[in-house]
């Protein structure tokens, strides 16, 4: 049986170093100490690599192209994001390649593939609903390509991120709840695979706490868009003791939320108060105008880009992994009291 050839991968998990910085070990590049550099080759040699013909031509041919994985095109959030992006990229000479994952694992990794056929020099990306496992990603990281995770981050490889401060968001958005007199919040959230949903629920329940107002399981569900905001609502004012207050992770979510305390004759906000989480145009135009939580999209955007271009231009090395936290403020309108 022929033995496997052996890959950057296993040269980087044997020296205990980076895929990239053997990569660049390998192209001499200026950045990597002669020591370090010699290591990589000794090894290189003595255990017959041979370069990844697909990988050394991804490495020479890149142009000046960003890749960039969206989960959801039509979403406030992502769009403002990809605004931020576009306008960073632009300023510095860049181009933007856009691909949509759709909250499915499966078409992630092909846009992670068309991002590889693209030669591109680096991606930002934040992850799909669905995705739990990251090999995909591991093998832009093994062809040296850098990444920045924006928002929802990939928590299988250790990478520059940029990150919404989602606890103190919700924190702040249920601190005001209660202290404008409301005792029943129920908290509409996303699926607990995503580290941001697990951020937000325990700034909802540290609030609560902390105000001394007690968690109820029956309010804290997994809803997070319009259409099944409109069954479970119903279904919570239904309760002996429903809710008097309703945070939700987006203001589609909360929307769904405010029409059907409407429809059935609840009063907005003297019955129940409704906040979401975003910022979204939609919010002005809701009737009563809807409370929310500014993400700042634009700024995460902006960030993501100038982080990955310090990362593309060898602004820092393989060790110093940046993490930057952009933070949230409560926009309060008339669907609070």
């Amino acid at each position: 049986m022929e033995k496997r050839q052996i890959t950057i991968k296993d040269i980087a998990k044997a020296l205990a170093i980076s895929p990239s910085t053997v990569s660049r070990s390998l192209s001499d590049h200026p950045d990597i100490s002669r020591e370090t550099k010699e290591m990589v080759t000794t090894y290189a040699k003595k255990h017959n690599y041979r370069p990844n013909p697909l990988a050394t031509s991804l490495r020479t041919n890149r142009n000046k192209t960003i890749g960039v994985i969206l989960p959801e095109m039509v979403h406030y959030f992502f769009s403002s994001v990809l605004s931020g992006i576009e306008d960073e990229a632009e300023k510095e000479g860049y181009r933007i390649l856009v691909s949509h994952s759709r909250e499915n694992h499966e078409r992630e990794v092909k846009c992670v593939q068309a991002m590889l056929e693209a030669h591109v020099c680096g991606v930002l990306s934040s992850v799909a609903k669905s995705t739990s496992t990251y090999d995909h990603f591991q093998e832009l990281a093994d062809n040296g390509i850098p990444m920045v995770f924006f928002d929802r981050i990939c928590k299988g490889i250790l990478t520059d991120r940029v990150v919404v401060d989602d606890y103190n968001g919700v924190y702040s958005a249920v601190d005001y709840l209660v202290k404008s007199g409301c005792r029943r919040i129920a908290f509409y959230g996303s699926t607990s695979q995503l580290v941001i949903s697990n951020n937000r629920r325990m700034g909802y329940e540290d609030a609560l706490f902390k105000n001394g107002v007690a968690i109820n399981p029956d309010f804290i569900v997994v809803c997070d868009n319009y259409h099944d905001a409109l069954s479970m609502t119903e279904k919570l004012l239904a309760l002996p003791e429903p809710p008097d207050a309703f945070f939700a992770v987006n203001d589609e979510t909360a929307i769904g939320i405010l029409n059907v305390a409407k429809k059935l004759g609840y009063r907005v906000p003297e019955e129940i108060a409704v906040c979401g989480f975003t910022n979204n145009s939609i919010c002005e135009l809701s009737d009563p105008t809807l409370t929310s939580v500014d993400q700042h999209g634009y700024e995460v955007g902006t960030t993501a880009m100038r982080l990955l271009l310090d990362r593309i231009r060898g602004k820092r090395s393989d060790e110093e992994i940046a993490s930057r936290i952009i933070k949230t403020k409560l926009i309060v309108r008339d669907s609070t009291r």
